[in-house]
C-alpha cells in the first residue's frame, strides 16, 4: 500500500457545500471532504479516458479498481494547515471560557479524558479548570475546544480558514440575462488568508503500488485541471494539487506506551490525593475520530464504537477488549452525486474529534497493535473510500494534561 500526499493550493474560493438551511444562503464547510477530492479526479479521469492508453473506464480496469472496487482508494478529508501534521482535536480537549485558544495569544488548550478517567475511578468529581487564569485570579472556567491543530516541537497552533459570503443574481434561461428579484448568496472558503494563499493537506490511500504511481503521475500532470466544490462554471474551485507518493508511516506501538506511561503517572497523582489504588494491569489505548464517521450496529446507526464493533472491525472477534469511556456527538449530512444525477441519502454522522478509551489484556497487546495499525489506514464503519470514519490511535494531546496546558 502507498499513500498519495496532497497539498491543495486554492486559487479561487471554494464553494464546499455543507448545510443549506431555509432561506436563501448555502454554508460552507471548513475543510474540503474527502468525497468532493474523489468526485472532483474521477471527473478529470472520465473527461480524459484513455490517458496512457488506460481506459479508466472500461470493465476491470483502473477507474474501477480506483473507484468501484472492494479495495477501492481511500481518499480522505483535506484540512488546512502549512504543513502536513495537521489533526482534529479530541472532543477531550477544553480551554479557558475568558480566552480560549492555544498560547501566547490565549490562556492555552489542554486535554482532559486522562484526569476524567482517574477521577470516576476513585468516585471523585472532576471539574477542571484553567491553571493560567488561577493563577491571575480571573475567571478559570473552561468549555470544550474544538477545531483542527498542527503541531511543532513543543508548540501548537490553531488552523482553520475564514469565509466570506458572494452575493450573485439569478440568470433568465430564456433572455439569458439577470432575473429580476432572484439573488442568492454563497458562502465560500477565502482563497487568501494572511496575505498568503490557503493550503489544504490531505492523502490517497492505494493498495496497487503501481496504480499509486500512476495515479500520482496523473495528479501531476493535471494540477490545475481539478475543480472543487460547487459553481465551478462561475469561476469557484479552482485549485492547484500537488502529489508526492510515499510509503505509509505507522507508529501505533509508541502512542500505545506514551498513552499509557501518561495514564500511569497521572492514576499515581490522584492516589496520592485519594488513597492509593492499584491500576488493572491492562492495556490502555484510545480511538480519536480524525473525520466524521458513518456507525452500524445491528442496522442501527450509532454515535459509540462498542467493543463487539471494535473487534469486527480489527477481525478479532475472540479477542478481549473493554469499552470504559466515549465522548462523542451527531450531525446529518448529505451532499450531490453528479455521476447520477441525484441527492445522496441523508446519513447520520459521529463527529470528527470523537474520544473512545478501550483496554485490553496484557498478553492480547501486540496483536491489538497490529491490528490498529490496520485500522488506522482502512478507517471505521461506512464510505471510508469517502473519507468518513478515518482514525488515529492514542492521540498525543491526551497526554497534555491540567499544568502542561499548551
Amino acid at each position: 500500500m502507498k499513500r498519495i500526499q496532497l497539498e491543495i493550493k486554492a486559487l479561487s474560493p471554494l464553494a464546499i457545500g455543507r448545510k443549506k438551511p431555509g432561506g436563501s444562503v448555502s454554508e460552507a464547510a471548513d475543510y474540503i471532504p474527502g468525497s468532493v477530492i474523489r468526485g472532483a479526479m474521477a471527473a478529470v479521469m472520465l473527461q480524459q479516458s484513455g490517458w496512457q492508453d488506460t481506459d479508466f473506464t472500461e470493465s476491470g480496469g483502473d477507474f474501477q479498481a480506483l473507484f468501484l472496487s472492494g479495495d477501492a482508494a481511500i481518499f480522505r478529508n483535506g484540512y488546512p494547515a502549512a504543513t502536513e501534521d495537521v489533526g482534529v482535536l479530541p472532543a477531550t480537549a477544553v480551554s479557558a471560557k475568558a480566552n480560549p485558544g492555544f498560547k501566547p495569544k490565549g490562556n492555552g488548550v489542554f486535554d482532559t479524558l486522562i484526569d476524567r478517567f482517574c477521577a470516576e475511578s476513585y468516585n471523585h468529581l472532576y471539574d477542571p479548570s484553567c491553571p493560567k487564569t488561577l493563577e491571575e485570579g480571573t475567571d478559570s472556567r473552561v468549555e470544550p475546544f474544538s477545531g483542527f491543530y498542527s503541531k511543532m516541537t513543543d508548540k501548537c497552533t490553531s488552523q482553520s480558514v475564514t469565509k466570506r459570503l458572494l452575493t450573485r443574481v439569478g440568470i433568465n434561461r430564456r433572455r439569458a440575462t439577470s432575473e429580476e428579484q432572484v439573488l442568492y448568496s454563497i458562502e465560500v472558503l477565502n482563497e487568501t488568508q494572511h496575505k498568503q494563499p490557503v493550503v489544504y493537506h490531505s492523502s490517497i490511500l492505494v493498495d496497487d503500488d503501481n496504480l499509486a504511481d500512476q495515479l500520482t503521475q496523473f495528479i501531476s500532470c493535471n494540477s490545475e485541471n481539478f475543480r472543487l466544490g460547487g459553481a465551478a462554471s462561475r469561476g469557484l474551485g479552482k485549485v492547484k494539487i500537488e502529489a508526492n507518493s510515499v510509503e505509509p508511516n505507522i507508529d501505533v506501538d509508541s502512542r500505545v506506551k506514551r498513552f499509557n506511561v501518561a495514564l500511569q503517572q497521572r492514576w499515581r497523582e490522584w492516589g496520592n490525593l485519594f488513597g492509593n489504588r492499584p491500576l488493572e494491569n491492562r492495556t490502555y489505548f484510545t480511538l480519536d475520530l480524525q473525520s466524521d464517521a458513518i456507525l452500524t450496529e445491528n442496522w442501527q446507526r450509532t454515535m459509540v464504537i462498542y467493543s463487539d464493533m471494535l473487534r469486527q472491525f480489527s477481525q478479532l472477534t475472540d479477542y478481549p477488549v473493554e469499552l470504559h469511556v466515549a465522548y462523542s456527538s451527531y450531525d446529518y449530512i448529505s451532499g450531490w452525486n453528479s455521476a447520477w444525477g441525484l441527492m445522496k441519502d441523508v446519513e447520520l454522522i459521529t463527529n470528527k474529534g470523537a474520544v473512545y478509551l478501550f483496554s485490553t489484556i496484557k498478553d492480547k497487546e501486540k496483536d491489538w497493535i497490529e491490528a490498529l495499525e490496520k485500522l488506522e489506514l482502512k478507517g471505521v464503519g461506512d464510505r471510508t473510500c469517502e473519507g468518513f470514519g478515518q482514525v488515529q490511535v492514542c492521540n498525543d494531546f491526551h497526554t497534555i494534561v491540567w499544568e502542561e496546558a499548551k
